[in-house]
């Protein structure tokens, strides 16, 4: 099944061989953490990088969104971008028509964050069936924040929605063959345009303790990787996430968990008491949507593991994306 490495399979093989150690290097890899963070002259420099495959007409745009997303939940601006392009082999016959869509997706997607694309590498390969761009993001932070900073009291906040990416692609990829209508498809389909949480990082920075945005696997995910980074316990109510009409439909239709898929859109925050109200007011002004969904408690008792407890339900375990078994049961 495709998805993410287990965590324990990142411990063994991965987060202990990172080359020679560096005193610079603040924050490498480490479970529910999406962004190095390194010691510079003036500050911090915040490093991030995420591989994205999908149609040419979308993965350009979505890559430097959610690579710049990670960095921004981190407490940075993103400012600059290198990007990998992988083409298949028959774009090359295509008269660089796939090059141009995917290069102009690009430029305009970083323009509309105020960074620059400072190099990168493409090339064409056999073995792919469509566009595949990984793009690192990078850039500089006065304050930065980690998933695992979290602290007990703390408020647990969500902006936007549940599930804004996996909604449009439910839309995109199966609405019409689910039998969804189509003015809820097309008006889902839209959601694309709400993937980037640049701006409600800008504002959520200046009050978070944490900050995390749920991906693969949806906010339930995110949750569980923000408590395990955190050494924490979530407690969360589920009917205090909001979910969107259009994605309480397509979820329905496709049985899927509206909390359980692709999430980028969204942002996790957790909120001293104090700042809580500044923070809701901010947010507001700015026209962005956010409710408090739960709250972070202590380990005590035997309840020594990190954990996301949802309406009761104690989640300790790797969730899976419920999008997966959906594209290896169709032709999509």
């Amino acid at each position: 099944m495709p998805g993410k490495v287990h965590p324990d399979d990142l411990v063994a093989h991965v987060f202990g061989r990172t080359g020679d150690a560096d005193d610079s290097v603040l924050q490498g890899p480490a479970t529910g953490e999406d962004a190095a963070v390194i010691d510079w002259p003036g500050g911090h420099l915040v490093v991030s990088s995420d591989p994205i495959s999908l149609a040419a007409s979308e993965v350009g745009t979505l890559g430097v969104h959610i690579a710049c997303n990670d960095v921004a939940a981190s407490g940075a601006d993103p400012r600059w971008l290198t990007t990998v392009i992988l083409l298949p082999s028959s774009a090359a016959d295509d008269g660089d028509d796939t090059l141009e869509t995917v290069t102009r997706d690009l430029d305009a997607a970083a323009r509309s964050l105020g960074a620059t694309i400072v190099g990168g590498h493409s090339e064409y390969v056999d073995a792919l069936e469509r566009p595949l761009v990984s793009l690192t993001a990078m850039g500089a932070a006065e304050r930065v924040l980690e998933t695992g900073g979290a602290r007990p009291g703390d408020h647990v906040l969500l902006t936007k929605a549940a599930a804004i990416e996996g909604t449009a692609i439910l839309a995109a990829d199966f609405g019409e063959q689910l039998g969804v209508d189509e003015a809820t498809r097309s008006s889902a389909e839209t959601f694309l345009a709400e993937v980037s949480v640049v701006p409600d990082a800008r504002i959520l920075r200046e009050y978070a303790n944490a900050m995390h945005d749920p991906t693969e696997g949806g906010v339930t995910a995110g949750l569980l990787e923000l408590a395990q980074a955190s050494g924490v316990r979530l407690e969360v109510d589920r009917d205090a996430i909001p979910v969107r009409s259009e994605t309480a439909t397509l979820c329905r239709a496709a049985e899927v968990d509206p909390l359980r898929i692709f999430g980028s859109g969204a942002l996790l925050a957790t909120i001293p008491d104090d700042d809580l109200e500044a923070c809701l007011d901010s947010l507001s002004a700015a026209d962005i949507e956010a409710a408090v969904v739960g709250r972070v408690q202590a380990l005590e008792g035997d309840a020594k593991r990190p954990s996301l407890v949802l309406d009761g339900e104690t989640i300790t375990d790797p969730v899976m994306d419920d999008l997966y078994p959906l594209w290896e049961g169709s032709d999509v």
